[in-house]
């Protein structure tokens, strides 16, 4: 669907994104996460081709972002972080003005719009002043808009800045419905935004892609956490035998027998017999099992890592 490679946009000497390349595939809702100022908004111009970048190729369902703007985002749908909105006019004639601006034909306007509204639950709020709607009843106006068309892309930056926790839910369901007829990109510095619906996630650092991983892959353990009663040596010779073990760390936890083991299994061992494996090591030494369980890196953990150098 979208194939980005080696994307740069400068502003004078500074590098809003330097050399970022990722691939995203159909129906996929994949987060661009960062600290503000990491590049995500300016990515995101760029696909919408709102923005030119400095070099890099971008291509958006087989066709060249750069030599077929207007065909590829007769395509897309694009939600701003902040969205000009006219207050004074009603939503559904906003939306009949914003489709005329994509260049949706005058017979098929009115079906449109009417899809629009009632995929964004706004029926009853169609024919309100937009300056009456709350933050959140506008956010979705936004969305309306950015949904017009049925496009095969939606770009979204920061959905649900602003929005309290009802709002955000509300948001969220909508995200995940639109999502199984469109690609969806999403913008956000909010990590749970990311870990509630998304199901990839791109972090991004100083305009650098530092992480493209997928969540589940990201829960997916392949490190166990051992307590046992001993730090005897015959213990820690079995488990460094075993061939599901990459690595193993040891440390002392209190007094001067109990220990601590984090082992790190190689990816092609099967998590169930490794354990299993591991607690007949303990068995074996004469130890006590304490504690046997899987690691699991949540992903504001990981994203805690990868900006660790600007704590």
């Amino acid at each position: 669907m979208i194939e980005v490679q080696s994307l740069t946009r400068h502003y004078g000497k500074t590098a809003a994104v330097d050399d970022v390349s990722f691939h995203i595939g159909s129906n996929e809702i994949v987060g661009l996460l960062g600290h503000n100022g990491a590049g995500k908004t300016t990515i995101m111009r760029m696909l919408c081709g709102y923005l030119e970048p400095c070099s890099g190729t971008i291509s958006i369902g087989g066709l060249a972002l750069a030599d077929n703007a207007p065909s590829v985002q007769r395509t897309l749908g694009y939600l701003p972080e902040n969205l000009p909105v006219y207050p004074d006019m009603m939503v559904a004639d906003y939306l009949e003005y914003a489709a005329t601006l994509k260049g949706i034909a005058r017979g098929q306007r009115f079906q449109a719009v009417r899809q629009a509204i009632v995929a964004t639950d706004l029926g009853k709020r169609a024919l309100d002043p937009v300056a009456t709607l709350s933050r959140g009843l506008r956010q979705r106006v936004g969305v309306a808009q950015a949904i017009l068309g049925k496009p095969r892309l939606l770009i979204l930056d920061e959905p649900t800045n602003g929005l309290d926790p009802q709002q955000t839910e509300h948001m969220r369901r909508l995200i995940s419905r639109l999502a199984r007829q469109a690609t969806v990109i999403l913008s956000t510095h909010i990590m749970q935004e990311v870990d509630a619906i998304c199901d990839r996630v791109l972090v991004l650092r100083h305009g650098k892609l530092a992480l493209d991983t997928r969540l589940d892959s990201l829960r997916q353990s392949r490190t166990l956490l051992l307590r046992t009663d001993s730090t005897n040596e015959s213990l820690t010779t079995y488990l460094k035998r075993m061939p599901q073990v990459a690595t193993l760390q040891q440390q002392a936890e209190g007094g001067d027998s109990r220990a601590r083991y984090t082992l790190t299994l190689h990816d092609n061992a099967d998590m169930d017999t490794a354990a299993n494996n591991i607690a007949q090591c303990v068995v074996k030494a004469g130890a006590r099992l304490y504690q046997l369980q899987p690691v699991v890196r949540g992903l504001e953990a990981v994203f805690h890592e990868v900006n660790s150098d600007d704590a």
